[in-house]
């Protein structure tokens, strides 16, 4: 009897601790916003020590959470350092090099697309084009806001390759206040500290002297706009929020203004703030870190499982200040050695590539004329020390090399993309050097010239790419000559100038500069295009037809290149392969308005006329304000004996044509 009392007094005693389970609140979700700051050094930030600027927002999220002091960028260039930033992974394994030609393998797993699949809405809002959908990154987003215009060479719309940090917070903020009630994952990327800098007012006059400290205020003022939405709704406590940049600026110093050239620590080291909700006070980490560790950090953060082929490593035991769980990592991290690399001077101007390994004392850069410096002595690496501490440098070498054999794939997983002219020449707006100059990129060569005796040829290359991006190209003509006279077979100088005189309309110098440059690199697609292009205007259509044809022979997606080879083969009355051609450009890009109405005029001249209709019908649904689309749907209507119709086409066009 005894024994049936115990017996129920345990179950009653089981069900009241079930009771008073069910009755203890369910642990909110954790929403996730990252926030990338383009182009952002750490000691340009107040909490970084860096008197010169007011960054109270920043500032702010910093005291309130983890202020890594050592973070780093893998890749001084914005799509390779989102790509390790979101995939967890080193090119090595990814095959994001660089910011074009790549496009990031829909087989490796995003954090949107881990947290899409635990039941997140997933938004990005993008500042920059160079981050644009067609790169891969939106993989896993419910929402990608990238939206930028490629309009061809018009220089008016130069801006529109970049928004300002408020156009990004208004759409962010937008989107917010529609998923706010579920668990979300928010990327915010601010681009304004890019070069050029040109800050808004008030900050432009605040820092006159200072740009692009001025860039970072600007930027600084959306991110708190977004940290008070997020205040406002009650959910920043339920919210892990990343700060980061994607890499430095290196404003001058070793001779480069910008950045993606070298990879000192000028354009390698990062701003990094993480705010758990459940941290207590603000934690500042010593230990070297990566911006390869954000995926796992944060998917470990929310519960999410990490995919097996991350390659980075959670900086939560750093964040929880978990003593028990950061013993395991003490001697790891105090030897832990980070991977930095460019491959800019080798894909497009066949120079070498850069790939280094650091810690908490030294870097190591691995080049014709290997580097060594002394971190706590020479913060600035201005010492190579290479020659006085071989034992040292040789070790940094073995490591580097064990760090590449460790997180290559064997077969890179991106994919080869093929960029339209206009999204090309656009990206060169924004600053960056899209040539074709190298070879396989994971192929090393220590024959190849140290960018470090090419870094003033490489900045009379951007002088003149940015002359020439403003119409200026006498002065960018003037620049890439001097570029020949020391480096003969520069690709980039030589297709520079054919550009400049193409558009100078001097159609035999830049046929002559072209094939300069398709000699050097025949596979260099745009180059093909552009001398296609030139050959056309000079009245060479027997060569254009026979260029441009080359030109998608190497790139298929290449829709300008198919459409100005039916207007070529139009001007030689070949009516056949035109229709082709024009046929071929609507299929790459079906959204080619022109492309529609140049294959329905063409199948009207064959008196193929209901094949006619249908794409003009096509053309004015693509281009309903541009009065030709009207009048070309008109002649096929009337050529069909459909007056009436053709009548309303022609009274539309009339309506539509300039006044």
């Amino acid at each position: 009897m005894v024994s049936i009392f115990r017996r129920l007094n345990f179950i009653l005693i089981v069900l009241a601790s079930f009771s008073a389970a069910a009755q203890m609140p369910a642990k909110p979700a954790l929403n996730v916003v990252l926030i990338t700051i383009d182009t952002l050094r750490a000691d340009h930030l107040g909490c970084y020590g860096y008197k010169q600027i007011k960054t109270p927002n920043i500032d702010g999220l910093a005291a309130e959470g983890a202020r890594f002091e050592r973070a780093f960028a893998v890749v001084p260039v914005t799509l390779p350092s989102h790509s390790s930033m979101l995939t967890g992974t080193y090119p090595m394994l990814s095959g994001m090099h660089d910011f074009s030609g790549n496009k990031l393998s829909p087989l490796e797993p995003t954090m949107a697309s881990v947290l899409k699949q635990a039941g997140y809405q997933t938004g990005a809002v993008i500042a920059a084009a160079v981050l644009d959908s067609r790169f891969g990154l939106n993989q896993g987003f419910d929402f990608y806001y990238d939206h930028f215009e490629f309009s061809r060479l018009d220089e008016a719309n130069l801006d529109q390759m970049e928004r300002p940090g408020n156009a990004v917070a208004d759409v962010a903020l937008d989107w917010l206040a529609k998923n706010s009630q579920k668990k979300f994952f928010l990327w915010m990327h601010l681009y304004d500290p890019h070069f050029p800098y040109h800050p808004p007012e008030p900050y432009s006059k605040e820092y006159a002297a200072q740009p692009y400290d001025g860039e970072i205020a600007f930027a600084d003022e959306q991110v708190g706009r977004l940290i008070r939405f997020l205040k406002e709704k009650g959910i920043y406590k339920n919210t892990v929020i990343v700060l980061c940049g994607d890499h430095g600026e290196s404003l001058g110093e070793h001779g480069e203004k910008t950045h993606g050239f070298f990879i000192y620590n000028a354009t390698m080291h990062v701003p990094l703030i993480i705010r758990l909700p459940e941290q207590a006070a603000a934690r500042t980490v010593a230990d070297p870190v990566s911006l390869v560790d954000l995926m796992p950090t944060v998917l470990g953060a929310v519960g999410a499982e990490i995919p097996s082929q991350v390659q980075g490593r959670s900086l939560l035991p750093e964040l929880r200040g978990d003593s028990n769980e950061k013993a395991r990592y003490v001697q790891s991290d105090r030897d832990r050695i980070l991977y930095g690399e460019t491959f800019l001077p080798r894909i497009h101007f066949n120079w070498s590539e850069l790939r280094g390994s650091e810690n908490t004392k030294y870097h190591f850069i691995d080049a014709p004329k290997p580097e060594l410096y002394d971190l706590a002595k020479d913060p600035g690496e201005v010492h190579n020390l290479f020659a006085e501490k071989k034992a040292v440098a040789e070790e940094m070498r073995a490591k580097l090399a064990g760090m590449i054999r460790k997180y290559s794939a064997g077969k890179e997983m991106a994919e080869k993309t093929g960029l339209d002219p206009a999204l090309m020449e656009r990206l060169k707006a924004l600053g960056y050097a899209g040539f074709s100059g190298g070879s396989d990129p994971t192929i090393s060569s220590r024959d190849l010239p140290d960018p470090k005796d090419r870094v003033a040829t490489y900045e009379l290359i951007s002088d003149a790419m940015a002359d020439s991006q403003h119409g200026r190209f006498q002065e960018s003509l003037d620049n890439l000559k001097k570029v020949v006279a020391v480096e003969p077979n520069s690709v980039p100088a030589h297709y520079l100038q054919g550009l400049d005189y193409y558009r100078l309309k001097m159609y035999p110098q830049a046929i002559d500069e072209l094939q300069k440059t398709v000699q050097l690199s025949p596979d260099y697609a745009l180059a093909f295009f552009n001398l296609g292009m030139a050959q056309a205007h000079a009245g060479q259509m027997d060569a254009a037809i026979a260029t441009l044809q080359r030109t998608l022979q190497l790139d298929a997606t290449n829709f300008e290149a198919a459409y100005n080879l039916g207007v070529a083969f139009l001007q030689k009355q070949q009516l056949a392969p035109a229709a082709a051609a024009f046929r071929q450009s609507v299929t790459i890009d079906p959204e080619l308005a022109r492309g529609h109405r140049a294959l329905g005029e063409t199948l009207l001249y064959q008196d193929k006329l209901d094949e006619a209709v249908a794409e003009l019908h096509r053309a004015v649904e693509l281009a309903p304000q541009e009065s030709i689309m009207h009048e070309s749907l008109a002649k096929a209507l009337a050529a069909k004996g459909l007056t009436a119709e053709a009548d309303e086409e022609t009274r539309r066009a009339q309506r539509l044509a300039p006044q």
